[in-house]
């Protein structure tokens, strides 16, 4: 998956391109960055009470045009870089795969992502994922293979699994259009897309927001073949029996601040909490 000197432009760069955010960057330094490549967004609607039903409190699902989303995201990682740590050994280019809801603070209506489960092949990454990000990342054996120019086919299954957890997929780009250029607001690619953080929650059930950087996503329409698909069904959820929504994007340095507390909203208005 090596690429040419030319592609490799220093990331941050970006960091400089701000006017498409729906508000500022952080003044803290960021965390983490990582360059994702050759990504596939496949989306399937699903109505908004399955979904609250395995969020954590503080959390709403968001909604397009009556429907609440899920996404399962096959791509490849690259440029890992981590503040104050060195490379992880074995973490140079890896895959990932992730399956992914939107979600709003009920308390700030602010929109972002939550994560049911991230898979990735690099054990000590898994690892530190989840001590620093507090992300529900698992091990798996995970492979990409290029198979064409913008075509992939894509493997996952989960390690010390209960139960069989498995996805392998092929897909490719079909090039950009003028429509998705850059995804505008009110468009169903602009919401699936363009999230600005992410939530999860700690060993303690606090609810946790991380902010994101990110240039605006350069989508292309995709075709997929999705022969297994485990993900969802591991969480008691059925998808509906219909073709997903798919794009593919080639390529996004994306930057992760670290995870804060979202206080409960007495805490904000600084009314006394008494410990019980």
């Amino acid at each position: 998956m090596n690429r040419t000197a030319s592609e490799c432009l220093p990331m941050s760069e970006d960091l400089n391109t701000i006017s498409h955010r729906p508000w500022p960057l952080p003044t803290a330094r960021h965390v983490m960055a990582q360059r994702w490549n050759d990504l596939l967004f496949a989306h399937w609607p699903m109505r908004a009470a399955e979904i609250e039903s395995l969020l954590p409190d503080g959390l709403e699902a968001d909604v397009f045009q009556g429907s609440a989303w899920i996404g399962v995201v096959p791509f490849w990682m690259d440029k890992i870089q981590v503040w104050g740590l060195p490379p992880i050994p074995g973490a140079r280019q890896t895959p990932e795969l992730n399956l992914r809801t939107y979600v709003r603070d009920t308390q700030t209506g602010m929109p972002g992502v939550y994560f049911f489960s991230l898979e990735a092949g690099n054990l000590l990454a898994v690892m530190m994922a989840r001590g620093i990000f507090h992300l529900p990342y698992y091990w798996a054996q995970m492979k990409i293979e290029p198979r064409g120019e913008q075509e992939f086919s894509f493997y996952s299954k989960r390690l010390l699994s209960a139960k069989p957890v498995r996805f392998m997929a092929r897909y490719r780009g079909l090039g950009p259009t003028r429509r998705l250029v850059q995804s505008r607001p009110g468009t169903i690619e602009y919401f699936l897309t363009e999230r600005y953080c992410l939530f999860t929650r700690d060993a303690l059930g606090r609810l946790l927001r991380a902010q994101i950087h990110h240039l605006p996503w350069p989508l292309e329409e995709a075709e997929a073949v999705i022969e297994e698909n485990d993900l969802a069904s591991a969480l008691g959820l059925e998808l509906p029996r219909t073709r997903p929504l798919l794009h593919y994007s080639r390529r996004l340095a994306v930057y992760v601040w670290s995870p804060e507390v979202v206080l409960p909203a007495v805490v904000r208005a600084g009314t006394p909490v008494v410990a019980q």
